[in-house]
């Protein structure tokens, strides 16, 4: 299978799907049982949704790109809730077939990569209601390092100050959600750098990485993404058992490391329920998607098409 194939970038907007109660049970059916209660612990439709839509991304991309029917899909967690494809007798063909889940406030997102390790992160960048923008910023200045911190303080105006912080912290969380790290990592250890949000390199502990690669996306309605992908090696032992393989040559790894970053592609909650039972109950319209189109390397942000 081409390796650049395996390179998917969807992105579906919550917001514009409004189930009935019976279209959310027939999306929820294509689960396994075991999901659904992931699902139904919720209390709040709006979060009941993004974790629904959150795993039928899982299972529809597994589906779409390795062709495998859902009731034979088996998707497991590492210790530290990492999501991961449970395939140990087949061989796709390529190494590393691995996939990141996101969600913040109107967006779930899903990304997945042939050979490197992969990362995604969301965050929704609106003002916080019950305090200023420095107040709520200065809770987080210690997951920072000085001079992330000093660009964050010394970004202008409140509104700057709070989309300096999101960039920063959405590829932080990228970052450690691509080695399969929990919330414990030491974020402040993790330095990005950058040339107006394009050239991202990180070091960690002071030490670059020179075998990853970090894009953002401006998604609209102030929402940022963030891809990080990068070497398996820097996984935690738990998520490594997982992967095929951890050791490459120059080569070979630079090829993934190296392939093209595609754009997101907005796609509807009814496209991926299976085709053959799409006639079951959810109604499908005219099947369209939409460019979420990365911006030119030149520009500093990334806007929709």
């Amino acid at each position: 299978m081409e390796l650049q194939k395996v390179v998917q970038r969807w992105l579906v907007d919550i917001s514009q799907w409004n189930p009935s109660l019976h279209d959310f049970s027939f999306a929820m059916s294509f689960l396994h049982q075991q999901d659904h209660s992931s699902i139904t612990r919720f209390v709040k439709m709006e979060d009941r949704k993004r974790a629904l839509v959150s795993r039928l991304l899982q299972y529809a991309i597994v589906h779409e790109v390795l062709g495998i029917p859902f009731d034979e899909i088996i998707i497991k967690r590492t210790v530290e809730g990492k999501p991961y494809l449970e395939c140990d007798e087949v061989n796709w063909g390529f190494p590393n077939f691995n996939f990141n889940v996101s969600h913040h406030g109107d967006y779930v997102a899903i990304a997945s990569e042939p050979i490197c390790l992969v990362g995604l992160d969301i965050v929704s960048h609106f003002s916080p209601k019950k305090e200023t923008i420095p107040e709520f910023i200065q809770n987080f200045s210690s997951y920072f390092s000085s001079l992330e911190w000093d660009k964050i303080i010394n970004a202008g105006t409140s509104d700057e100050m709070l989309n300096e912080f999101s960039r920063y912290w959405c590829l932080k969380e990228a970052f450690v959600k691509a080695i399969g790290t929990g919330v414990g990592y030491r974020l402040d250890s993790v330095e990005f750098h950058h040339t107006g949000w394009t050239n991202i390199f990180v070091k960690v502990d002071g030490k670059e990485l020179k075998d990853w690669r970090f894009w953002i996306f401006e998604l609209g309605k102030r929402h940022l993404a963030s891809i990080a992908r990068g070497h398996p090696r820097n996984a935690t032992e738990s998520y490594k058992k997982t992967l095929r393989q951890t050791r490459f040559g120059e080569e070979e790894y630079h090829l993934g490391l190296h392939l093209a970053n595609v754009n997101f592609v907005l796609r509807r909650v009814e496209e991926l329920i299976p085709l053959s039972s799409r006639a079951g109950g959810i109604p499908i319209g005219v099947e369209r998607r939409h460019d979420i189109r990365e911006a030119d390397e030149k520009s500093e942000g990334l806007l929709p098409a």
